[in-house]
């Protein structure tokens, strides 16, 4: 058996084992029908589990890459009805970084992936956040940057030469300005050194911006990480 399977089994006995913990339980600022749409147990896997599975995860990515096709009908069946995920994504929509490959294989229910040009936090994804923190209680989030992002070189380029881009394009990056603007004139690369500022800025902000996320992580339910991957190595490099 591949690990791409084992992962599936194992994450499969991990959320069945949970048994009559009963429905999730929403925050009190969200709807109790946010709460039924959701209907199952949760994971039950902390944030420091969830994290050292998406290291060995990205361990086996870089070492065994395998690819084999798990028992996706029964799986999907497992899951018709509610969904556990026990960490989530916030990644860039770049073709080359699918986090449930990036993390070693992942398959159906085990991440809720949230994704844009740029890995940044707009309305949808902020909800999208809360929704998977709150009400589906996955315990982790990830923000994860990656090397050579078109949208942060966007960012990049009007910093150090004033370019503009059409559309809504230009409109989209600006949240990734100040990054780029803290990152101008330092020694390496520019375009890595704003990609790592933005991952780090999108994290400060999450653990303190609003109500829900904010207070998961005020009381240990939530963890919140940043992360950087290489393209051509397939590491990820999860950052302090």
């Amino acid at each position: 058996m591949c690990e791409t399977c084992a992962t599936f089994r194992q994450t499969r006995r991990n959320v069945l084992g949970l048994g009559a913990l009963g429905a999730l339980a929403a925050l009190h600022h969200l709807s109790p029908a946010a709460a039924r749409a959701a209907e199952g147990p949760a994971t039950g896997i902390t944030p420091d589990r969830a994290l050292d599975q998406l290291k060995a995860g990205n361990r086996r990515f870089v070492d065994t890459p395998q690819s084999c096709v798990a028992d996706l009908a029964t799986r999907r069946q497992e899951l018709s009805t509610a969904q556990a995920p026990w960490a989530t994504v916030l990644s860039c929509s770049d073709s080359r970084v699918p986090p449930e490959l990036v993390f070693g294989g992942l398959g159906l229910g085990e991440l809720f992936v949230v994704r844009n040009a740029g890995n940044m936090v707009d309305t949808a994804a902020m909800g999208t956040l809360e929704y998977g923190a709150a009400v589906l209680k996955s315990p982790l989030i990830v923000v994860l940057g990656h090397e050579r992002c078109g949208a942060v070189a966007a960012a990049c380029d009007v910093v150090a030469r004033n370019a503009t881009f059409p559309g809504a394009i230009g409109r989209m990056i600006e949240p990734i300005l100040p990054a780029a603007i803290a990152a101008h004139g330092h020694a390496g690369d520019f375009i890595d050194n704003a990609g790592r500022e933005n991952v780090r800025r999108t994290v400060d902000r999450l653990r303190t911006a609003g109500p829900v996320v904010a207070e998961l992580v005020r009381t240990g339910r939530v963890a919140i990480v940043g992360a950087y991957y290489r393209l051509a190595k397939g590491e990820v490099e999860f950052l302090a």
